[in-house]
């Protein structure tokens, strides 16, 4: 039985981040999720936090590569279902690089707050960016790159009623401008409001270990890529080292990819559901969507339309 008449105390999903991010020694993994599915599935294994990216939203949404290609709605829309699924599970969502001016990234920031993101990342790349493990990168002047970061501390400050949603400042320079100028970049960030830098395709565990010491008190995240820039460190090697967050955006769509990619492949040869072997009827799917939720809330509420179950 699903009880859903005695509620926690309300929390934002800022705040919960926040808090969560404030546990000393502590790496907190973040699943890359980029629909209700994904979501479900890392509520499901006990996830405290989701992570929505832009590489993944882009193609799950449009089908096409990280180029860029995703709109603002696009984003926010995605981010808006997902974090409401379970507004105790704090999301972080991608913002790329604002998309557009600073009025335009201060209500980009007002329009994910609204939707319920706990915090997001926006970048230093010029506007026709691409995905930070990709070659070929180019980056804005670090004026222009402290305009972005103020305008999300305006758009932050003028929401209604106060936000507390966490404003992470990710550079791209390292691949452009080197090591040291990259940091250069965060500590600007840092002074202009950001509450966490991210180093993007951050390339070894002595440049870790020292971003986090030059960088403090502002925490760091990292962006853990399968085959990608960033060697592969455990949550606990990184909380020793005092990185806060980390990311796995393609956790779920580079697995999905493959698994689609086969289960197509053997209806194709056979004709065959390749699913039915693993044994899931649709009762069992929809219970992991929340079907039992569902079905106590009609019962709570008098409905009979599921007296002989489902």
């Amino acid at each position: 039985m699903v009880d859903i008449t005695t509620p926690e105390p309300y929390m934002k999903p800022a705040t919960r981040l926040r808090k969560l991010l404030s546990q000393p020694g502590v790496c907190i993994q973040a699943p890359g999720v980029y629909d209700g599915l994904c979501a479900r599935l890392a509520i499901e294994q006990g996830f405290q936090v989701m992570y929505q990216g832009g590489s993944m939203t882009t193609a799950a949404r449009l089908g096409r590569a990280d180029l860029a290609f995703a709109s603002l709605n696009d984003f926010a829309q995605n981010a808006q279902m997902i974090a409401n699924i379970d507004p105790r599970i704090p999301l972080i969502a991608d913002a790329d690089v604002g998309f557009g001016s600073p009025p335009n990234i201060a209500r980009m920031v007002q329009m994910y707050d609204s939707c319920g993101v706990a915090g997001f990342h926006i970048e230093d790349q010029v506007s026709n960016k691409r995905c930070g493990h990709l070659k070929g990168k180019e980056v804005v002047d670090i004026e222009t790159w402290k305009s972005r970061i103020r305008a999300c501390v305006i758009g932050r400050d003028s929401i209604y009623g106060g936000s507390d949603i966490l404003i992470i400042a990710r550079t791209d320079s390292l691949a452009v401008e080197g090591y040291q100028a990259a940091l250069d970049r965060l500590l600007a960030a840092r002074e202009c409001g950001a509450d966490m830098g991210f180093l993007e395709a951050i390339e070894t565990e002595e440049q870790i270990k020292n971003a986090v010491k030059v960088l403090a008190p502002m925490p760091l995240m990292v962006n853990l890529v399968s085959n990608g820039k960033t060697p592969w460190f455990s949550p606990e090697i990184l909380g020793e080292w005092g990185v806060k967050l980390a990311i796995y955006p393609g956790a779920a769509g580079k697995s999905v990819l493959h698994t689609i990619r086969r289960a197509y492949k053997y209806l194709m040869e056979t004709g065959q559901d390749d699913a039915e072997a693993q044994g899931l009827d649709p009762k069992g799917f929809f219970d992991v969507m929340g079907l039992q939720r569902e079905m106590e809330i009609d019962r709570l509420a008098g409905g009979v339309s599921f007296t002989n179950g489902a």
